[in-house]
């Protein structure tokens, strides 16, 4: 039987290897959620442009919601909220779907060769490109409302890097798990929605009581979400120490997930 290499060069060798297979896989799944729609890709714009303007309306004049008390700004809490709703969509998105990303293609694994590894890459770069609609939406609102974005918003690859690598390692080690566990996908489901309210999207970290605050660091959004946000809003730039460490710890977690589905995918055609 054969045997599939766990070693952390063959994890960014075997992406770098489909590069084109994984590009023209993401761009039919993109294509492929619209397809059919009167408007097409133009919905990847529409729905973000919406949510945006229902956020605003929601919190600036129904609640009359605003981030900090010093401000008396009705489109602030809006674009800070839906800031950090673009960070968790990305990984809510990716994460949601990896569970079923080895069930949904069966063929895969028994009658054609394929490199099953890039399966969550491909999710990710759909989800990816979802996201970056949504940030060109935010860039839009912020240009009218405020003016000229901040420089600090270059440092968002920046940010963005570990926690795809962490995305990517979940995202392999749920699509192995889901195999052979069918319930997964309905513990991650539950997970998400926990997830969103105890990320700091809603509100701000300080306001948690102080013997609460270094806990809600442990959630692995707490930290991409509140540097995002100060580069696009605030104009501060990025934790570099933290962020170091975050991307050390990712590449470690993306490994175990590499390593761990090389390792189980020999069983999933006995299961499938």
């Amino acid at each position: 039987m054969r045997s599939f290499s766990t070693s952390p060069v063959e994890m960014f060798a075997s992406l770098w290897r489909n590069r084109e297979l994984i590009k023209a896989s993401a761009t039919r799944e993109v294509l492929g959620r619209y397809r059919g729609s009167f408007f097409g890709l133009l919905w990847s714009f529409f729905n973000p442009l919406f949510m945006l303007a229902i956020y605003t309306f929601v919190f600036s004049v129904v609640f009359k919601a605003r981030w900090n008390v010093e401000s008396d700004s009705k489109t602030e809490f809006a674009l800070v909220l839906f800031a950090g709703l673009i960070v968790f969509n990305l990984f809510s998105e990716t994460i949601n779907r990896a569970p079923s990303l080895v069930l949904n293609n069966p063929n895969y694994v028994k009658k054609v060769v394929f490199p099953l590894e890039i399966l969550p890459m491909i999710t990710l770069l759909s989800s990816l490109f979802h996201g970056m609609i949504s940030l060109g939406v935010w860039l839009i609102a912020y240009v009218i409302f405020f003016g000229v974005p901040h420089a600090t918003v270059l440092y968002l690859p920046l940010i963005f890097l570990p926690l795809l690598l962490l995305i990517l390692g979940l995202s392999w080690g749920l699509a192995s798990l889901g195999v052979f566990l069918r319930d997964v996908s309905q513990f991650i489901g539950t997970i998400i929605t926990v997830m969103m309210f105890m990320t700091p999207i809603f509100y701000p970290v300080t306001a948690l009581p102080e013997q609460f605050r270094q806990w809600i660091y442990f959630n692995p959004l707490t930290l991409v979400v509140d540097q995002a946000r100060g580069a696009l809003y605030w104009g501060k730039a990025p934790d570099f120490l933290m962020l170091g460490v975050y991307t050390l710890i990712a590449t470690i977690i993306a490994w175990l997930g590499f390593a761990w589905f090389q390792k189980t995918r020999k069983g999933f055609a006995d299961v499938l």
